[in-house]
């Protein structure tokens, strides 16, 4: 019995030590940065596309405000309550302090400073395929813009969320670098891949969850139950959307649809930095869409 019970624990220390490696924070190799310089232009690009002030610029700010990131937005799930952290240039209670290499470990692994996992609140797990040289110009870009010195708000997580090694585990499941929609695509269509499955993360809001919050991929951008409890959030693919190429283009310009109507709620935001893009990646985001495959298993319409 004795001896039993030695050889389980010591399977019982194997076990948690080979856990304690595999859910470990992932970071960057700082070589993957090396020789890259930053260009403004390029990130302001990237940090309309990714959408960056519609989480973390302070609640009902409007115009201008919003490039001061300041954080305390809140989103409730159900796993808890995430409230935007500040991430202005101020060194303090910002982000000011960070380099491009930290930032790059937050975007590709969703891993803090401090060793720590941050919560896929914060959409990581589309982040990862952003290039290096987006990384290195958005962290340029955001070093511009005004300081806020609102110190960040602690997310409102429960036990057993709270636990951030956890995190690890499903990091394991759901962080995934690498396209879902693959294949033949054009220069622009693999431009427009880019935008919404890199930057944009459209697939946090149109794909469906499953019961731990992770993306359903074979579900991509069919539509989802929307968080608020109030209806659902559309499908883009082809049976969902059947705008043209120059429909969709257009209401990521202006918000106006086919019919006349007008964006509205979260989507409002999403087009005032659609708007913000070239026509040229307007279109691509469009010309990506019409390549989205339909499940077989999706034969609804919106």
């Amino acid at each position: 019995m004795r001896r039993l019970l030695s050889i389980a624990a010591g399977v019982a220390v194997v076990a948690g030590l080979t856990g304690l490696v595999l859910t470990r924070p992932q970071h960057v190799d700082p070589a993957e940065l090396d020789g890259i310089a930053p260009d403004l232009v390029r990130g302001e690009t990237v940090f309309f596309a990714a959408g960056c002030a519609s989480c973390h610029s302070a609640p009902n700010s409007e115009g201008e405000e919003k490039l001061v990131l300041a954080g305390g937005r809140r989103f409730e799930t159900d796993f808890g309550t995430f409230i935007a952290p500040n991430i202005s240039s101020d060194p303090e209670a910002g982000i000011g302090s960070w380099s491009a290499l930290e930032l790059a470990d937050a975007l590709i692994y969703g891993t803090g400073p401090a060793g720590q996992h941050y919560y896929p609140a914060f959409p990581y797990t589309t982040y990862t395929n952003m290039t290096p040289e987006d990384v290195v110009s958005l962290h340029a870009f955001l070093g511009t813009l005004p300081a806020a010195s609102q110190e960040s708000i602690a997310h409102e997580v429960g036990f057993p969320f709270n636990i951030r090694r956890s995190l690890g585990g499903w990091k394991l499941l759901y962080l995934e670098p690498g396209w879902v929609v693959d294949g033949d695509l054009d220069v622009q269509q693999q431009r427009g891949r880019y935008l919404v499955e890199a930057l944009g993360h459209c697939a946090e809001c149109h794909t469906p969850r499953d019961g731990l919050g992770g993306l359903s991929r074979d579900q991509w951008l069919t539509g989802a139950p929307n968080p608020s409890g109030k209806g659902r959030i559309p499908g883009l693919t082809t049976n969902h959307l059947d705008w043209s190429e120059a429909d969709i283009a257009e209401y990521l310009k202006s918000g106006f649809t086919p019919d006349y109507d007008s964006a509205g709620g979260e989507m409002a935001e999403v087009i005032e930095n659609t708007s913000r893009l070239s026509d040229e990646d307007r279109l691509a985001i469009a010309a990506y869409l019409k390549v989205v495959p339909v499940p077989a298993n999706d034969a609804t319409t919106d």
